[in-house]
């Protein structure tokens, strides 16, 4: 049958991540590609007996629920939100199908085709898919180590009138960059003066290799509730990398009028996210230390972060250099001008290790020396293995471009 498809189903690409986890399923193959928390981390007894208290209560487990979500759960969500400097009620909150879902939902009911978008460089691919189906008119604002340059923000929304700008200002997927607290403090400043919803993508932000997380910046939600008033500031946060990613259990916080029209979308979408997924979430909230829990996982991320920056320094490479991220699941790396990371990836699939091209993180302009390596995943004993093998990539890489220039 010859399909007709939308002109969104045809500006919607494919997730280069996505399609390289295709290729490593069921090989010898380490990949360092995938946004993965580490399995042998799940907390996957106390998650089972959540699960088995929430059955054996009664059969209204297995209904229908609010489309904004099991009211419960998004009562302790709040509250952890409050002490984390974000305060909010389960009424400026909608439960989504992990925050991949918010991000599409709040696009869905804000963007026409044309409408301007700002984001970062690099930025979440996925984003960079869900901005595109809606053929949105997608404009990087330069940054430097301290996040988005103010100066330049300001020149773009008053010269494009952006509707939105996009960021993930904590451990920023890919790079693993931070923006300082005078940087949040500047961008939230001009948003606000001039109209421009900020949505901010947190999903790493618990994930930290400092023990004293006051050492870290306030989130730009929080920072936007402190002037009071309306907000301009909507954030997203998943249970994905601090319990699992299979309960698929977002959110996603906002002014209230902002909230209730993203529950419209939803309605549309899938009526709500799944009911018994979040009243297990409730469960474990009520009965296990989420809290140390994360700093469980927070100090063995770190320790594995660590010893994939060793094993890359000893490699020695010419012209490589990363920054060692303070949390979060990525590690950025920068190789010399010449490697295309694209070419050099099937030679490294063949070698044993993937990961992602930097290309792919970009809407224009890309980097194309750059790659994504994730530390969370891969068991600590293949690490060095896998550095191995991606150096038997660069070198046959090398190899192969000298071939061709003779």
């Amino acid at each position: 049958m010859d399909i007709k498809y939308s002109t969104a189903a045809n500006h919607l690409g494919s997730s280069a991540v996505r399609e390289i986890l295709k290729v490593t399923q069921g090989n010898d193959i380490i990949s360092l590609a995938g946004g993965l928390p580490g399995e042998d981390l799940f907390p996957l007894e106390a998650v089972r007996n959540a699960y088995n208290r929430v059955l054996s209560s009664d059969t209204s487990t297995l209904q229908y629920g609010l489309t904004e979500g099991f009211t419960p759960l998004r009562d302790k969500i709040a509250e952890r939100l409050t002490r984390q400097g974000i305060p909010v009620t389960a009424s400026e909150m909608i439960l989504t199908t992990g925050s991949q879902q918010a991000i599409d939902l709040l696009c869905k009911m804000l963007l026409d085709p044309g409408d301007a978008v700002l984001v970062e460089a690099p930025t979440y691919l996925a984003a960079l898919q869900v901005l595109g189906s809606y053929r949105a008119d997608i404009h990087t604002i330069n940054n430097d180590e301290q996040g988005i340059l103010p100066d330049h923000l300001e020149d773009q929304i008053q010269k494009l009138r952006p509707k939105l700008l996009y960021a993930v200002p904590t451990f920023n997927n890919p790079s693993g960059a931070t923006w300082s607290k005078e940087r949040r403090e500047k961008i939230v400043e001009i948003c606000r003066r001039y109209n421009v919803l900020i949505l901010e993508d947190n999903p790493y932000g618990e994930i930290t290799f400092e023990e004293n997380k006051d050492l870290y910046p306030p989130s730009l939600a929080s920072i936007d509730r402190s002037y009071g008033g309306d907000y301009c500031v909507a954030y997203t946060g998943t249970f994905s990398k601090i319990v699992a990613p299979a309960l698929r259990t977002g959110w996603i916080i906002g002014d209230s009028n902002l909230i209730k029209t993203i529950a419209k979308a939803k309605q549309a979408a899938d009526l709500h996210s799944s009911t018994i997924d979040q009243r297990a979430l409730d469960e474990l909230l009520l009965h296990f230390d989420i809290e140390q829990h994360i700093r469980v996982i927070s100090r063995e991320y770190y320790s594995r972060m660590k010893l994939l920056s060793a094993e890359l320094k000893s490699q020695n490479w010419e012209g490589a250099h990363f920054l060692e991220p303070r949390g979060g699941m990525f590690l950025w790396l920068t190789l010399s001008q010449e490697i295309n990371t694209k070419e050099l990836l099937p030679l490294a699939v063949e070698h044993g290790v993937a990961f992602v091209p930097g290309e792919v993180f970009y809407s224009s302009q890309p980097h194309k020396n750059k790659m994504r390596l994730n530390f969370t995943h891969t068991p600590p004993e293949r690490v060095p293995v896998a550095v191995q093998r991606l150096e038997k990539a660069l070198v046959q890489w090398r190899e192969s471009q000298s071939i061709v220039q003779s």
